[in-house]
This record gives structure tokens, C-alpha cells and sequence, in this order.
């Protein structure tokens, strides 16, 4: 039998899970969204440099796709692993992974030095990255919200794992901006290596965090009770299919507009727009600085109106907000261009702050890694990984931002009718089988 923790016992492991998720992922998000940055502002430049700066933005994309096709492989491996062996142990892996391919892409050579060599390095480093980040977000969210005590907390609770997204965005864009004011006309020499250098510090941190805590008590029960899947990915498909796919599809209106606002932004910024790189990547600093107060003040929201609720909300006004983005960039004014930047992430923090929490909820305690996991990550195919694609695609076409505007509004239709079809279980018990 598991081993009872009293109140006080309790709470401090609360705690320390719910720092160990948070710091962990904004360490995994800021490799993932350092990488994401530096695409749009140098790679197409340095790895595809007799292209045509619009086809080599595109190409250049293709390679940071490659991350978010890995994403769901990395949910299927560690959401295994996380609900045979434990979050605690897949989550260290994943941190490990991550940092590692993170810190060897400084050291990837450009085109004028081994020629194509080079974008395939970055192509299976990206790769890499996105196993890792694939198997993170399940672990972080369960790590937090299996130590709640109480239902009427989870969303709340649930949610800070989600705020190590704009954390690392922050992060990132930090790091890039002031390394490129210190390298100035050396940024695509050398200073933009050194941001993912720095990234095995952070590693170590989270590392050394993440060693501290406790197993969840819902995995301890479960083990204890010997009712740990033997192939929980394969139970999860067999089972939750409708779950898995609706949780993919509810996450379009977040996860498409979100890579658009916070990555293709600086293709479009400095190829389209022409503005500069520095004066976009504080605008985007700005944004994430929002999050870090609308993410969880939205995740206790959605425990006192429900889930579906408010991201039913997020995922209409995304869907608006995509014209009025577009319309304000294309003024080139500076405090309409800075305004659509750093309101950008608002809609999408409204769908962010409650999401943990919808999603891990829709699936029961000895499948949940795998199934959280796997529907999270399987949006990367569908809307994360191919939005700035075609977004670049769709500018090189019709050379407007129209049609990627009505690209928001369809993935936020689809993203409504997703989560109108999900079971709401905001404040239920979610312990046992179903």
C-alpha cells in the first residue's frame, strides 16, 4: 500500500511539484521557443542562403516543422514510460534530451562551411527537441495537478506548468535580444550561438530541482495497487480515441495563432514589414510578460466558471483578434505594430490558462501521461508545426495577410466545436477509473 502523507507533508510536495513543473518546462520551452526565434531572424540567412528571401524563410520553417512532427513521438515514448514508471522519471529524461540537443545546435556550422550538411544537422537536432518537449507537458501537468488535495483548485493548479510557456518565451526572446544588441553586426556570426550555449545551465538547475521531488500520490496509489498499464499507449488508442482526437482539435485555435504571433512574426516583421529585429523581439518579451499574469489568472477562472467555458471564450476571440493582428501589423506604425504584438497572446491565454486541466481531465489516472500527452501533441501536426509554413506560403501566394487571418478564424471554428463535443468535468473527482 502507498504510504499516507499528512497535511503538512502534503502541501510542501505541492509545492515543490508544482515548482519543479514550472521551472522545468520554462527551461524545455525556452530551447524549444530559442530555436523557434532565431529561425525567423537568422536560419533562412545562414542555412539556405541562395534561396529567395521568401522561399528561404519557407525553407527554414520546413526544418523547424521537423520539431513539432517529433512532438507526438515523443508523447507516445514518455507518456508510455510516465504511466509505467512514473512522471518523475519521464520528466527527467525529457529535461535531459532536450537540453542536450538544444545546447549541440550552437555548434552546427553554416552553409558557407559544409554546405547542406548544416540544415541537416539542425533538421535532426530539431528533431531531438521535439521528442523531448513532446514527452515534457503531460509529465509537468500531472506532476502538478496529481499532488492537488482539493477539485475546485485544479485548473488553478494545473496551469503553472502552462506558465513555464511564456516564461521560456520571455526567456528566449530575452536572451536573443541581448545578444544581438552585444554582437550587433556579429548576430549571425556568433552572437546567436550563444543563447542555446547557455541552455546547459538551465538544464542543470532544472535538473537539480526536479532530482528533489516526491512520485505523484496518483501513480504511487496505482502502483500500489497494481493497476499500472502494461501498454498504456496502445489502451489509451483503444479506449479514448474520441478524447484523443478532440483534444487534438480543440488546441487548433491556440496552438496555430500561437506560433504565428510568437515565430513567424520575425520573418514577417523584418522580410515583410522591414522593421527591426530587436524593437520585434521586445514587443514579443512584452507579450509573454502578460502571460505570466493572464495564464494562471485564467486557470483559476475556469474553476470557477468551467473549462469549456472559457476556452470556448479564448477560441472565438482568437478567431476575431487574427483580422485585427494583421490589420494593425500592416499600418508599419510602431504603437499599433507594438499594441497587436503584445496584446497577441491574450485569446490565446484565455484557451492556455484552462487547458492543463480540460485535457488531463478527460482521461483516467493509469492512461492519463499517454492520453494527455498524445492529444496535446498530435495538434503539432495539425496546427503548431505547419502555421508558419503556411502562413509563409500563403504571403508568398497572395502577398497579404488576409488569407492567414481567415486561417485563425477557421482553426478557431474548429477549436469551438472540438470542446463543445468534450465532457466538461471541471471539480469532479478524477481519481478513479472510467
Amino acid at each position: 500500500m502507498a504510504v499516507a502523507l499528512d497535511d503538512a507533508t502534503h502541501r510542501r510536495q505541492l509545492r515543490r511539484a508544482v515548482l519543479a513543473g514550472t521551472i522545468g518546462t520554462a527551461i524545455e520551452w525556452y530551447d524549444f521557443f530559442l530555436y523557434s526565434t532565431i529561425t525567423g531572424l537568422v536560419f533562412a540567412k545562414l542555412y539556405f542562403p541562395k534561396a529567395d528571401p521568401l522561399i528561404g524563410t519557407l525553407e527554414a520553417f520546413g526544418v523547424y516543422a521537423v520539431g513539432f512532427l517529433a512532438r507526438p513521438i515523443g508523447a507516445a515514448i514518455f507518456g508510455h514510460y510516465g504511466d509505467r514508471l512514473g512522471r518523475k522519471a519521464a520528466l527527467i529524461a525529457t529535461l535531459l534530451l532536450m537540453g542536450s540537443a538544444t545546447f549541440l545546435v550552437a555548434l552546427v556550422p553554416g552553409y558557407d562551411r559544409i554546405g547542406v550538411w548544416g540544415a541537416i544537422l539542425l533538421t535532426f537536432l530539431r528533431f531531438i527537441q521535439g521528442i523531448g518537449v513532446g514527452g515534457e507537458w503531460g509529465g509537468s501537468v500531472l506532476l502538478s495537478m496529481e499532488w492537488a488535495q482539493s477539485n475546485q483548485h485544479r485548473g488553478f493548479i494545473a496551469s503553472w506548468p502552462q506558465f513555464g510557456v511564456p516564461a521560456g518565451l520571455f526567456l528566449a526572446n530575452l536572451a536573443v535580444l541581448a545578444f544581438s544588441a552585444y554582437s550587433g553586426d556579429q548576430f549571425l556570426v556568433w552572437g546567436w550561438r550563444v543563447p542555446f550555449l547557455l541552455s546547459i545551465v538551465l538544464v542543470g538547475i532544472g535538473f537539480w530541482i526536479r532530482l528533489g521531488i516526491l512520485e505523484t500520490p496518483v501513480f504511487r496509489r496505482l502502483s500500489a495497487e497494481k493497476r499500472v498499464e502494461r501498454t498504456p499507449v496502445l489502451e489509451v488508442i483503444r479506449r479514448h480515441p474520441r478524447e484523443i482526437v478532440l483534444t487534438a482539435l480543440c488546441r487548433m485555435a491556440e496552438q496555430a495563432p500561437f506560433y504565428l504571433f510568437t515565430a513567424f512574426i520575425f520573418a514577417y516583421g523584418t522580410d515583410i514589414l522591414h522593421l527591426h529585429r530587436d524593437f520585434l523581439l521586445t514587443a514579443v518579451l512584452a507579450s509573454a510578460l502578460l502571460s505570466f499574469f493572464s495564464i494562471p489568472f485564467f486557470g483559476h477562472l475556469s474553476d470557477r466558471l468551467g473549462r469549456k467555458r472559457v476556452y470556448m471564450a479564448g477560441a472565438a476571440l482568437t478567431g476575431l483578434y487574427g483580422f485585427a493582428y494583421f490589420a494593425m501589423l500592416d499600418t508599419k506604425s510602431t504603437v499599433l505594430v507594438a499594441l497587436a504584438i503584445v496584446l497577441s497572446l491574450l485569446p490565446h491565454d484565455i484557451m492556455y490558462g484552462p487547458q492543463a486541466a480540460l485535457i488531463a481531465e478527460s482521461f483516467p489516472g493509469r492512461l492519463r501521461y499517454s492520453g494527455a500527452s498524445l492529444g496535446y501533441q498530435l495538434s503539432s501536426l495539425i496546427a503548431g508545426g505547419p502555421a508558419p509554413l503556411i502562413a509563409s506560403a500563403l504571403m508568398s501566394r497572395y502577398h497579404s495577410a488576409t488569407p492567414i487571418a481567415i486561417f485563425i478564424f477557421l482553426c478557431a471554428i474548429i477549436s469551438l466545436i472540438a470542446t463543445a463535443m468534450l465532457k466538461d468535468n471541471t471539480n469532479k473527482d478524477i481519481s478513479g477509473d472510467f
